[in-house]
C-alpha cells in the first residue's frame, strides 16, 4: 500500500487498524506526513454568535468524541458529543450555546481502542494540572489598557540587551520585597526593595537598563503539581504539557483557568510600561511524556519522528523528539507562536535544542512573526542534545544559520573562548587567564560574520563564519544551563591568591567583551550583583535556595551593579557596537596587531554605523600582569579602565603607549 492510498483511506474514512502506518515496531514515517492536514483557523474549539464549536484533528482516529464538564476537578462528564468526520482528516460537533465556564476533553477510538481523555494539543486555557481544556472569554482577561499595549520597538535584535530569569529566581526569596513571590504578578509590583535600600523585581530591571527579559518557559509544564503549591515546588519547565496555555503554578489561582491568562497578561504589560519587552522560552522539540502525550492521544504517532525499530527518536535527550517537517507539526508551531505574539503581545522567541526543528520550519516561524510586528525576532540554541534521524543538512544547526538569516543562534564561540568550557568546571577561558583562545574571543567581537582579520581555523569550536550579518548571533557567557558566571569563576579561579575579589574582576571583563562584541548580548539574571547557585551545576529543580537570587548582594556587590549598568548604558549609547551588515563589521572594525597573548585591542573607525564617536579602542588584558598597548595620539576620553566603567567617561588621556591593568577592559572615545 503506497502512502497516497493511505491518505486517501483516511479521508475516505477506513479504519487504520490493519494499516503499518501506527504499529509500534513498522512506524511508517513516510506515510504519516501523507496524511491529509488542514490548516483552518478553527481547530479544537470556537466560541461564536452560534455556539461551541468543536474541530479535532485526527486523520487515523475511527471515531472521536467530545466529553463536556462542569468543572475542572476528578467529576464525571455532563455531556458526550459524539463527533463527526469532516473535512482533511478532521473531527467535529458543536453545541447551540455558548459554554463559557465549562471544560471539556477530547477522546478518539484508535486500532480498536478507545484512548485516554485529552485536552487536545490546542487547549489556550486548562484545568489545574492541564487536564482539561477550560471554555474561556478571553476578552475579559485583557488589562485595562490592553489594546494599546505593545512592547520596545526596535530596528534590529542587536539593538536589545537580554535577561534571563525565572520567576522564581527574580522573586521568590525572603528579601525580594515582593509580595507575590514566584508568580506572574511579582514583576507588576512597583517600588520593592531587598530592605536597605535597593531596587528589587522590575524596578531593578528599570535601573539596570536592560530591553527585554527571557523568561524560561511559562506554558503549561508537567513538573510542578497546580494541585499542591503549599508545598514548595521548582523546575524549570522543560517539560512541556499544554503548549498554548500558561503555567498554572505562577498564577494566584490556578483553578480559575482566566486567571492565569490574565495574570500573565499584566505582567506582560507591566513589563512594556516599564519599556521592556517579553521573550518566551518555547519547547516544541519534545514533550513531558511520549505515549501519555496529548499529541499521542489525539494524532498518535504523527507528531514524533521515530527509529527504524519504530521506537521514539531521542535528539533531545527527554525521550522524544517532535516532527517539524510534517506539515501539520510545523503548522503547529507556527501557528502557536503567532498565537502567544497575537493573545499576549510577546515580543521575542527562545527555542530550546532549535536544531531539532528543520530549517523551512524555523524560517516559516521568523516570517509569520514578522508579519505579526516587524520587532519580533527569533533565537534559539542551534544544536541537539542527542543525533536525530533528520538530516544534518535540514537541522536548524549553528553551522546552518545562513539558511536562516532571519534567526539568531548562540555563541557557544564566545561563551566557552572568555570563561572556559562549560563541561569542564576548572577549565579557564580568556577573562580568566588562558591563553590560546584569543582567535575564538576574536570570532565572537566579530558576531561569527566573515572578516579579514580573524583567523577561523584557529577557533576552539567554529571553524568558519556561520553568521551572514551579526544579527544571527547572541553572546553569552552563561544562562540558566551549566554553572552560573559567578560559581564557574569560584571553580577555576581555585590559586590559593585568588579571591572573590579577581573573580569580580573576572566577571566584569567577560561581560565586557561580550556587550561590545557585535551580535546581541544575553546576560543570566543576578549576574550583575554576582549572584551563584551554590556550585549546583544543573539547577533544573534544586529548591528555591539555591536558584532564588539573593537581593542583599546588589548592597554588598553594588560596585558590581553599577559596572554592568553603565556598560548596558555604553551599548544603548553606542551604535558602533550593534552593526547589523557583515560588511561594515569588516570595513569598520579594525585589530590592532599585538603580540602578547592574552591581550587583545581593535577599534571602531568612521563613525562606525552612525555614532557619535569617530573611533572606539577596546582593550581587553586576560592576564595577571599589567600590560601596555600604542594608541594614536589625541584627545581621548576615558570609559573604561582597571574594573570602572561610565558609559560617559570619567577622565581624558592624550593617548600614545598605555598600561592596561590586570583582567580587565581599557575603552576609549574621540569624537575627531
Amino acid at each position: 500500500m503506497n502512502n497516497k492510498t493511505i491518505a486517501a483511506l483516511v479521508m475516505a474514512g477506513a479504519s487504520l487498524v490493519m494499516s503499518p502506518l501506527l504499529q509500534a515496531s513498522t512506524v511508517d514515517d513516510a506515510a504519516l506526513s501523507a496524511l491529509p492536514s488542514y490548516s483552518g483557523s478553527d481547530l479544537e474549539l470556537t466560541v461564536d454568535n452560534s455556539g461551541t464549536h468543536w474541530r479535532l484533528w485526527s486523520p487515523m482516529a475511527t471515531q472521536a468524541r467530545v466529553l463536556i464538564y462542569d468543572n475542572g476537578l476528578n467529576t464525571a462528564a455532563i455531556d458526550t458529543l459524539d463527533m463527526k468526520r469532516g473535512e482533511n482528516g478532521t473531527w467535529t460537533a458543536s453545541k447551540p450555546e455558548k459554554l463559557y465556564g465549562k471544560y471539556y476533553t477530547f477522546q478518539i477510538e484508535h486500532n480498536g481502542k478507545w484512548l485516554a481523555e485529552t485536552p487536545g494539543v490546542w487547549a489556550k486555557a486548562v484545568s489545574p494540572n492541564g487536564a482539561r481544556a477550560a471554555i474561556i472569554d478571553f476578552a475579559t482577561t485583557n488589562p485595562e489598557g490592553w489594546a494599546n499595549d505593545r512592547g520596545p520597538k526596535i530596528n534590529a535584535i542587536t539593538d536589545a540587551v537580554i535577561y534571563e530569569m525565572h520567576h522564581i529566581d527574580m522573586s521568590g526569596h525572603a528579601n525580594s520585597g515582593i509580595v507575590n513571590k514566584g508568580k506572574f504578578l511579582a514583576l507588576t509590583e512597583p517600588s520593592t526593595t531587598n530592605g536597605q535600600g535597593a531596587s528589587t523585581g522590575i524596578d531593578h530591571l528599570k535601573e539596570l537598563g536592560v530591553t527585554h527579559v527571557h523568561i524560561l518557559p511559562s506554558f503549561d509544564y508537567n513538573s510542578v503539581d497546580e494541585t499542591r503549591l503549599n508545598v514548595p515546588q521548582y523546575n524549570w519547565g522543560y517539560d512541556p504539557v499544554n503548549y498554548n496555555a500558561p503555567e498554572g503554578s505562577y498564577s494566584t489561582n490556578p483553578n480559575d483557568p482566566a486567571t492565569r491568562v490574565r495574570e500573565m497578561k499584566e505582567m506582560i504589560k507591566a513589563l512594556h510600561d516599564a519599556g521592556i519587552g517579553v521573550i518566551m522560552d518555547v519547547v516544541y522539540n519534545h514533550t513531558a511524556e511520549n505515549d501519555g502525550s496529548n499529541f499521542s492521544k489525539t494524532a498518535p504517532g504523527y507528531y514524533y519522528r521515530h527509529r527504524p525499530d519504530g521506537s521514539y527518536s531521542d535528539a533531545s535527550g527527554c525521550g522524544n523528539e517532535t516532527a517539524s517537517e510534517r506539515t501539520q507539526m510545523r503548522d503547529y508551531i507556527v501557528n502557536s507562536v503567532k498565537y502567544w505574539a497575537d493573545e499576549y503581545h510577546i515580543d521575542g522567541f527562545r527555542f530550546d535544542l532549535m536544531a531539532i526543528h528543520d530549517i523551512d520550519t524555523m524560517n516559516e516561524v521568523s516570517k509569520t512573526l514578522k508579519e505579526v510586528r516587524p520587532e519580533i525576532f527569533v533565537y534559539g540554541e542551534g544544536w541537539t542534545a542527542g543525533d536525530s534521524p533528520l538530516p544534518v543538512e535540514k537541522r536548524a544547526l549553528k553551522d546552518n544559520a545562513y539558511m536562516m538569516p532571519d534567526v539568531a543562534v548562540f555563541s557557544d564561540d564566545i561563551r566557552d573562548a572568555v570563561k572556559g568550557h562549560y563541561s569542564n568546571a576548572s577549565d579557564r577561558g580568556f577573562a580568566t587567564g588562558k591563553a590560546g583562545n584569543e582567535e575564538t574571543v576574536k570570532i565572537g567581537i566579530v558576531g561569527a560574520t566573515a572578516h579579514p582579520q580573524v583567523d577561523y581555523s584557529k577557533g576552539n569550536n567554529s571553524k568558519a563564519p556561520y553568521a551572514k550579518n551579526p544579527t544571527q548571533v547572541i553572546n553569552y557567557v552563561s544562562c540558566h544551563d551549566d554553572l552560573c558566571l559567578t560559581d564557574k569563576l569560584r571553580k577555576s579561579m581555585t590559586e590559593p591568591s585568588e579571591t572573590d575579589t579577581d573573580r569580580k574582576r573576572a566577571a566584569k571583563l567577560a561581560q565586557t567583551i561580550v556587550f561590545t562584541s557585535q551580535g546581541t548580548p544575553f546576560m543570566f539574571a543576578g549576574e550583575e550583583i554576582f549572584r551563584d547557585k551554590k556550585g549546583v551545576h544543573n539547577s533544573y529543580k534544586s529548591p528555591a535556595e539555591i536558584n532564588a537570587i539573593d537581593w542583599n548582594l546588589k548592597t554588598t556587590n553594588a560596585d558590581q551593579f553599577n559596572y554592568y549598568k553603565e556598560l548596558i548604558k555604553l551599548r544603548r549609547s553606542h551604535p558602533a557596537f550593534r552593526m547589523t551588515k557583515a560588511e561594515d563589521v569588516a570595513r569598520n572594525l579594525v585589530f590592532d596587531k599585538v603580540k602578547s597573548p592574552l591581550l587583545i585591542s581593535y577599534s571602531l573607525k568612521n563613525n562606525a554605523n552612525g555614532d557619535s564617536w569617530k573611533e572606539i579602542k577596546v582593550v581587553f588584558n586576560g592576564s595577571k600582569e599589567t600590560q601596555t598597548v600604542n594608541v594614536g595620539n589625541g584627545d581621548w576620553k576615558v570609559i573604561a579602565r582597571d574594573g570602572r566603567l561610565e558609559a560617559e567617561g570619567f577622565d581624558t588621556t592624550r593617548g600614545g603607549r598605555l598600561e592596561v591593568a590586570p583582567t580587565s577592559a581599557l575603552i576609549l572615545a574621540r569624537e575627531k
